[in-house]
């Protein structure tokens, strides 16, 4: 299994969101995250005062398929988020060594195909 993180722009989401479904994912975790230091520090002045704003809020999408399904993922995610724009955010692909059900307590295992759990 893989864990597919991608930071896309709020913008971006509902979008990437129905293409994922498109393909076959249907549980997918979103969190409102905060990227600094990347390029879309922008300098504004308040009364006088310049200042550089370097942190942008961003949508992480953390998504965990079996390997298979990675390169139509990661696709999915491309052709949605746009990408060639500096900006857009990125992909970052991790292995998973073992999932666990909350809901079934820790004794019983569930391997799940994560790409089709509705």
């Amino acid at each position: 299994m893989k864990c597919i993180d991608a930071i896309i722009k709020p913008s971006k989401v509902e979008d990437v969101k129905e293409q994922l479904r498109q393909v076959g994912i249907k549980t997918m975790t979103l969190s409102e995250v905060t990227d600094c230091g990347g390029t879309d520090g922008r300098q504004r002045i308040y009364r006088g005062s310049s200042y550089v704003i370097d942190c942008v809020t961003r949508v992480r999408i953390q998504i965990i398929v079996d390997e298979g399904m990675v390169k139509t993922v990661v696709d999915a995610i491309l052709a949605t988020a746009h990408p060639g724009e500096i900006g857009n955010g990125n992909i970052s692909i991790y292995p998973v060594a073992e999932t666990i059900s909350i809901a079934y307590g820790a004794k019983e295992h569930r391997h799940r195909d994560h790409a089709t759990v509705a």
